[in-house]
Order: C-alpha cells, then sequence, then structure tokens
C-alpha cells in the first residue's frame, strides 16, 4: 500500500479554451512547493490532479498541509493505492480508513469500476467495504442519503483507491494566472487580509512597507517580516520592499497643518508605491482600506489620495466590517502576529482632529510647501528590497 493526494480543483473548469493555460499553472505550483517535501510526481485528470511520491524519503504530511493553502485547489483527499485484489482492498479499508472517520457518526460506502474485467460490481464492492469498516469502526451507521463522510473505492487499471472524505482547499484560481500588483502592507491586521483575497483571485504579489525609523522600531519591521512570510503561505514568495517615510514625516511636521499630516503622507506614500510598482511590472495597487473605518479612508480622502496612482488600486476589504476582517485573519493566521504592539508609520504623529472631508485645493495647498517630488526620489533611492520566502 502506498499514499497519494487526490486535489480537485472547481473555477478552472469553467476557463474554456483558458482552462489548460489555468491547470498548467496550477501544476507547476504544486511542483514547486512540493520541493522542499522531497520528490514527486504531479500528474492531472478528469478534474483532479493527482500527487504521487517517488520515494519513501516524501513527506506526506508536509504535503498535504501545503496543498490546502495553494490557490486554485477546492479539495484534497489523501489516498491509498493497493493491489487489485479484495484481500488486498479489505486489508487496506481497516489498516487506512479508521483515522478519517474519527469523530464521525453516519457513512457510506461509494465503489466504482474503470476497470470492468474486476469480478466484483460496484455495489458488491460497497458492500464488502462497508463491512470491513463497521468491523474496525463499530460505532458508525451506514446513512447512504446524508452521511457525514463518504468512503471512495475505485477500481482503476493500475491499481485500486481508497480514500475517506475531502478536506477543503484554499479555493479561488492559481497566483499568477492575473497578473502581479503591489501591496501596501503595513503591520496591521487589514493588509494581509488584502493581499491574501487579491492572491486567491490569481494575483503575483509584490509588497511595500513603510517605516518611520527611529520613530518606529526594529521589532515593528520584523513584524512586517513575519506577515509577509504568513501571507507567502498563500501566495507564495514576496519581495517585499522597505521605505522610509521620516524625513518626509519631519517636514509635514515643520511646514504642514496637523490636521492634514495623515492626508499628505498617504498621497506620499501612494506616489512611492506607483513608481516601485511600475519597476517591479505590476499592474496594480492593493490596499487594506474598509470604507469608513478610520478618517482616512472616507470617499472624500480616497479621492484625493488615488489621483497619484496611475494604476487601478484594489481594495478587496473595502465592503467588509472589522469583525469580518478580523475572521480571515484568524482564519489564514495573520491576527496574532498583526495584534502585536508595535507602532507603525501611520501611528507616528498622527493629527488629534484629521480631515474626514477634505478637498484637493486644500490638500495640495499644504502639499506645496513641500519639495513633493524631491521628496519621493529620495524615499525610494534609500529603499531596500529582501525575498520573503514561504514559511512552511
Amino acid at each position: 500500500m502506498k499514499e497519494i493526494l487526490l486535489c480537485k480543483y472547481g473555477e478552472i473548469i469553467l476557463k474554456g479554451a483558458n482552462r489548460r493555460y489555468f491547470e498548467d499553472m496550477l501544476c507547476k505550483t504544486i511542483r514547486f512547493r512540493g520541493k522542499h517535501f522531497g520528490k514527486f510526481t504531479v500528474t492531472r485528470s478528469q478534474s483532479t490532479i493527482v500527487i504521487e511520491p517517488r520515494d519513501d524519503a516524501a513527506d506526506m504530511d508536509g504535503m498535504f498541509e501545503t496543498t490546502l493553502k495553494i490557490f486554485g485547489i477546492v479539495g484534497v483527499s489523501r489516498c491509498a493505492v493497493c493491489e487489485k485484489d479484495m484481500d488486498a482492498i479489505r486489508r487496506t479499508a481497516r489498516e487506512y480508513l479508521p483515522p478519517f472517520l474519527g469523530g464521525k457518526r453516519t457513512f457510506k460506502v461509494e465503489a466504482k469500476r474503470s476497470d470492468k474485467r474486476f469480478p466484483l460490481t460496484s455495489p458488491e464492492i460497497a458492500r464488502e467495504i462497508g463491512g470491513e469498516v463497521l468491523s474496525v469502526v463499530p460505532r458508525l451507521k451506514v446513512d447512504v442519503r446524508e452521511p457525514e463522510v463518504t468512503v471512495n473505492v475505485e477500481i482503476r487499471e493500475f491499481g485500486a483507491y481508497l480514500h475517506a472524505g475531502q478536506f477543503k482547499g484554499a479555493g479561488g484560481i492559481p497566483v499568477g494566472t492575473s497578473g502581479k500588483a503591489l501591496l501596501l502592507l503595513s503591520g496591521g491586521i487589514d493588509s494581509p487580509v488584502a493581499g491574501y483575497m487579491m492572491a486567491k483571485r490569481g494575483v503575483q504579489l509584490e509588497a511595500v512597507h513603510f517605516e518611520s525609523f527611529p520613530y518606529t522600531s526594529e521589532r515593528a519591521r520584523e513584524k512586517v517580516f513575519e506577515l509577509a512570510g504568513q501571507v507567502a503561505q498563500y501566495a507564495g514568495s514576496v519581495n517585499l520592499h522597505v521605505v522610509s517615510l521620516t524625513h518626509i514625516q519631519e517636514e509635514l511636521v515643520k511646514n504642514c497643518e496637523e490636521d492634514y499630516f495623515t492626508l499628505i503622507l498617504r498621497r506620499y506614500m501612494m506616489a512611492i508605491a506607483d513608481r516601485i510598482a511600475a519597476e517591479s511590472g505590476c499592474g496594480a495597487l492593493i490596499t487594506g482600506e474598509s470604507l469608513g473605518q478610520v478618517a482616512s479612508q472616507t470617499m472624500p480622502a480616497i479621492g484625493v489620495v488615488d489621483p497619484l496612482a496611475s494604476v487601478p488600486v484594489f481594495r478587496p476589504c473595502i465592503g467588509l466590517d472589522k469583525e469580518e476582517i478580523i475572521q480571515i485573519a484568524r482564519r489564514i493566521g495573520t491576527f496574532e502576529t498583526s495584534i502585536q504592539p508595535y507602532e507603525d508609520c501611520c501611528t507616528v504623529f498622527t493629527p488629534r482632529h484629521p480631515k474626514t472631508k477634505p478637498t484637493v485645493e486644500g490638500v495640495l495647498e499644504q502639499q506645496n510647501r513641500l519639495p513633493f517630488e524631491a521628496l519621493v526620489e529620495e524615499a525610494i533611492a534609500g529603499k531596500t528590497v529582501e525575498r520573503v520566502r514561504t514559511e512552511f
């Protein structure tokens, strides 16, 4: 007996003439992620991707956990493969299936014979294996209408396949099939969620983080790299650009009215991000803004910042409330890191009464007190870039 993984994909089957491209991207991602866990063969058949270890050294547990976080896969089943012999199939059912039935109350068995030369019919195979399951997990009951778990037995040309239940995958479409975008990654809850949501729609991520050292600490910087690594579990490796805003913020304090600090700073951030996006081949920017959540996320505030971008700005969290965003953050594993009490650049020099209904004219009057282009160029010239790889 050996074990393989069966990965089902959903939305990809609707891609028509482009389906092959999406399948190829998904298989490429699986092969790349799988290198960390050993040698595997990845093939596809009938809307299913089959992942098979090439030797006993392959880490099936690690590969299984990774496939659950690969966008494009909607379900993963761990599957035992044995000889096409009823004694071998019965033995495999007794030894392999019980751990997948723990905590379940009802089940049924479905059998399928792709090899019609097999001596038993599909109903006969189902009855035989159902009896074997009940012999080792006697508390279970058969429910053919609404079982908690379905045991599948498939008789194929080269062997018999047994698996019980399917684990939910990440869904979406493969990363890289929708182009590349630059995520404005803070140390908060929202922006990692925004990056995750856009990666789920096939976007390859680059990221930019704005810091204000020494007003922000080294630990705050480390926190953002940790968040980038957690997002990379789903999105793949991310180039993280780090840009200092210290000089810009100090000039803001010296020259501008306090209630405009946040708005003008965000215009600087948008302009800098737009330049980095162009340099990196990104076709869009991504932010974690949620409408009305803070003063800088009102319609007028967003309206005076967006003109600094020459590419679309995606805001996948714009219609979500905080609790909905937190639920996603908990599910993807970024929440506990995000709430660590380390400041970010947006909490430095925060105005007591920020503008919530700014006008373009008012913002430009304040901005023109500064050498805007020179400060943007200076910030970009001092940036650093580091590759943040998937945390397995």
